[in-house]
C-alpha cells in the first residue's frame, strides 16, 4: 500500500489544463501571495516571489500571475507547512477535530498520528474513530494502525489484543498510512510470532519504531525487520548511530519527554534529510501557551541550528519520509499548505494557508464533531479500594524514582518505611497505585514513588495511565488516595487533586474514553491550571504531574513501573516483588 495524497488528481485533465493557464498567467488563479520571501527547501535558500495556487496546489512562484485574490507579503517570510512526524492526538486532551483546529492555527498542516491510547481503551474501533476523523479534518491527519495493544503482557486495558489480521482490515483506508511505533522491540529482537506476523503484513508500508537506548547489534537487527524511524532517542551519540543506519530520527518536545535540547546538535544541512520533528505527548496547555511544532523550531533556531535547516526538517524531511504525494515544499505542484511568519527566527506564526484556504476563515464543523460525540462510552467500570485493599509492605522496598522531565524511572531502595497509613517519611517517598478500571474486580496493584517532593500532602489522579490506561494515582496517605479514586470513577476519567484533609479541590473530566474532552482549549487550559495550582498547594514540585504520572505505569520504558498486575522491572521485562 502507497500513502494517497489530497492534492487533487492531476490524472483529470481539466484539472491539469487549469493549472497550466494559471501557471503561465492566461486565467486566474484561487489565490496569489505577492511580495514574500519564500523557502526554497530544495537549496535552503530563500527566494523573492509571488505564489500562486489553485484547487489547493501551487502553479507558479514568477511575477505576472493573476489571481481572483490576492495578499501582499510585505517582504515577510513563508515557509511549508509544519509536520509533526508522530503524535498521539489523545495526549492533548483534545477530541481530534478539536486539535486539528488548534494545531493549524500555530502552523502544523499535517500530523502522522498513532490512536494507540484510544485502541488501548477500546480495540479497533478506536483506531475507526481516528480515521473517520481524519477523513473530514480540516488538516491532513495521517493515521498509523497501532501496533502494540497491548503494549504488553503485564497489564489489562479495555481493547484486547489487536493482531495483524485486524489491522489488516484497516490498511485501505483512505487515512491510513501505515504500521505505528513497534514498542516491543524485545519482541523483535526475540522474533515473536506475533509481532513478525505484524512486520511482514505491513513491510511493504512505512513502520515507526521505538527503541530508546537500543544499539549496536541489537539495533541494526530492530533496523533489519523493516522499522525505518524512532522518536525515542536521549541523546546525541544514540541519535547519530540510528541515522548512520539509516533511520530517521525525530526530535522530540513533549510536555514531559523533552529531547530537543539534548538532541539539536545533531541537526545540520547534511543530517537534515533525516531528522525532523514530533510532539509525540503534547498537553494542551503546553500547546495554548507555548505552541506545537512551532515551538520546537524556535527551540531548535534558539540554539544555533539555521532556520532553513530547521523548516525543511519540519516539512519537506518527513514529506518524503512517509511518502506524502507533493506535500512539505513551496515549488508547482506542490500542496499550498504554507505558513506566514512575521518573524523567522522566533517562529512568529502569522496567517496559515491549509490547501490554498486561510485557515483563520475555516467554518466549525459543529455537525462531525456532534457525530464524534456519540462514540462515546462509559470506560471506567470500577470500584475505589476499600480500607484492606491498601496495605503497603514496610521495611525494604522497591521505589520508583521520577526523573523531571523524562518518562525514563529509576529504580530505588527504600529500608525506613514502617508508618501504615503514610509514606511520606524516607526522603519524599509516596504511595502509587494502579487500578484496573475495565470491571475485572482486580485489587489495585500497590508500589512506591519518588519525585513528587519531600512537602507533597494530598493526592494526584488520572485515568491517563500509559498505555492501557487504568487509574493510577500518588498520594501521602491511604485516605487521600480513596478520594481520588473515587473522584476519578465519578468523573468517567480524567484529571484529580485532593488536600491533605481528603478533599477534592480540584478536577477535568475526560468522558472521551477517559483521555479526551470535547472543551475548547481555552476551557482545557483554564481547567489545567487550576490543577496545576492546586498541585502545587498540596506540595508537589513537578512541573507536569500529570503526564508524569501517566508514564509510571508504561512498562516499556525502564526502568521501574507500575501496572494494574504489578510492579514491573522494565529492563527484565517481568513482574517483581515489591520488597527487596
Amino acid at each position: 500500500m502507497k500513502p494517497t495524497s489530497r492534492v487533487v488528481d492531476i490524472t483529470d485533465s481539466v484539472t491539469i489544463q487549469r493549472r497550466i493557464a494559471a501557471a503561465q498567467g492566461k486565467t486566474e488563479c484561487d489565490g496569489l501571495i505577492e511580495n514574500i520571501r519564500y523557502l526554497d527547501v530544495f537549496s535552503s535558500q530563500w527566494r523573492m516571489g509571488s505564489i500562486g495556487f489553485i484547487d489547493g496546489v501551487i502553479v507558479g512562484t514568477e511575477s505576472g500571475l493573476k489571481a481572483k485574490r490576492k495578499w501582499n507579503g510585505r517582504g515577510r517570510a513563508l515557509v511549508p507547512g509544519f509536520i509533526d512526524s508522530h503524535v498521539h492526538i489523545e495526549s492533548s486532551l483534545m477530541a481530534p477535530l478539536t486539535f486539528d483546529r488548534e494545531v493549524l492555527r500555530k502552523g502544523t498542516t499535517t500530523a502522522i498520528c498513532d490512536p494507540h491510547e484510544i485502541a488501548n481503551v477500546q480495540g479497533v474501533s478506536g483506531i475507526e474513530i481516528f480515521l473517520d476523523a481524519a477523513e473530514v479534518a480540516k488538516s491532513d491527519l495521517w493515521i498509523q494502525l497501532s501496533s502494540c495493544v497491548p503494549a504488553t503482557h503485564m497489564e489489562t486495558n479495555g481493547g484486547g489484543s489487536i493482531t495483524a489480521s485486524d489491522l489488516l482490515k484497516l490498511r485501505g483506508r483512505s487515512r491510513a498510512l501505515g504500521l505505528a511505533e513497534m514498542m516491543n522491540f524485545p519482541g523483535v529482537l526475540n522474533a515473536s510470532p506475533d509481532v513478525i506476523e505484524k512486520l511482514v503484513a505491513f513491510g511493504d508500508t512505512l513502520i515507526d519504531g521505538h527503541c530508546p537506548g537500543l544499539s549496536g547489534n541489537a539495533l541494526s537487527a530492530y533496523i533489519a525487520a523493516g522499522i525505518s524511524s524512532c522518536h525515542e532517542s536521549t541523546s546525541a551519540p544514540e541519535a547519530t548511530e540510528k541515522i548512520a543506519k539509516g533511520m530517521s530520527v525525530w526530535i522530540r518536545e513533549g510536555s514531559v519527554a523533552k529531547d530537543c535540547d539534548a538532541l539539536v546538535s545533531i541537526l545540520n544541512l547534511a543530517t537534515g534529510v533525516s531528522v525532523g520533528f514530533c510532539t509525540d505527548d503534547r498537553n494542551p496547555l503546553d500547546i495554548h501557551e507555548q505552541g506545537h511544532v512551532d515551538y520546537l523550531l524556535r527551540k531548535a533556531i534558539a540554539a544555533g541550528v539555521s532556520p532553513e535547516v530547521v523548516f525543511r526538517s519540519a516539512s519537506l524531511t518527513p514529506a518524503r519520509h512517509y511518502g506524502l504525494k507533493r506535500v512539505g515544499a513551496i515549488a508547482p505542484g506542490y500542496q499550498a499548505d504554507l505558513v506566514m511568519l512575521d518573524d523567522v527566527r522566533s517562529v512568529e506564526v502569522g496567517d496559515v494557508f491549509k490547501r490554498g484556504q486561510l485557515v483563520s476563515e475555516f467554518d466549525s464543523d459543529t455537525q462531525s464533531t456532534d457525530a464524534l460525540r456519540k462514540t462515546v462510552k462509559n470506560s471506567v467500570q470500577a470500584v475505589a479500594p476499600a480500607d484492606g485493599d491498601l496495605q503497603w509492605p514496610t521495611g525494604a522496598v522497591k521505589v520508583i524514582g521520577v526523573r523531571p522531565g523524562q518518562i525514563v524511572t529509576d529504580h530505588f531502595t527504600s529500608h525506613s518505611l514502617n508508618q501504615p497509613t503514610r509514606a511520606a517519611n524516607d526522603l519524599g517517598v509516596h504511595y502509587l497505585s494502579v487500578l484496573a478500571r475495565y470491571g475485572t474486580g482486580a485489587k489495585p496493584a500497590l508500589g512506591f514513588v519518588q519525585g513528587f517532593g519531600e512537602r507533597f500532602r494530598g493526592a494526584i489522579g488520572s485515568s491517563v495511565g500509559h498505555d492501557s490506561h487504568n487509574l493510577i494515582v500518588a498520594a501521602f496517605a491511604k485516605k487521600s488516595m480513596q478520594v481520588a479514586f473515587s473522584a476519578l470513577i465519578d468523573l468517567q476519567g480524567g484529571f484529580v487533586v485532593v488536600d491533605e484533609s481528603g478533599k477534592l479541590i480540584a478536577k477535568l473530566s475526560l468522558p472521551f474514553g477517559g483521555l479526551m474532552t470535547f472543551e475548547t482549549p481555552e476551557q482545557i487550559s483554564t481547567a489545567l491550571k487550576s490543577l496545576r495550582a492546586a498541585s502545587r498547594s498540596v506540595g508537589c514540585e513537578l512541573a507536569e504531574p500529570f503526564l508524569q504520572l501517566a508514564f509510571l505505569s508504561l512498562p516499556v520504558i525502564p526502568s521501574l513501573k507500575l501496572t494494574d498486575r504489578g510492579l514491573v522491572d522494565v529492563n527484565r521485562f517481568e513482574i517483581v516483588s515489591l520488597t527487596e
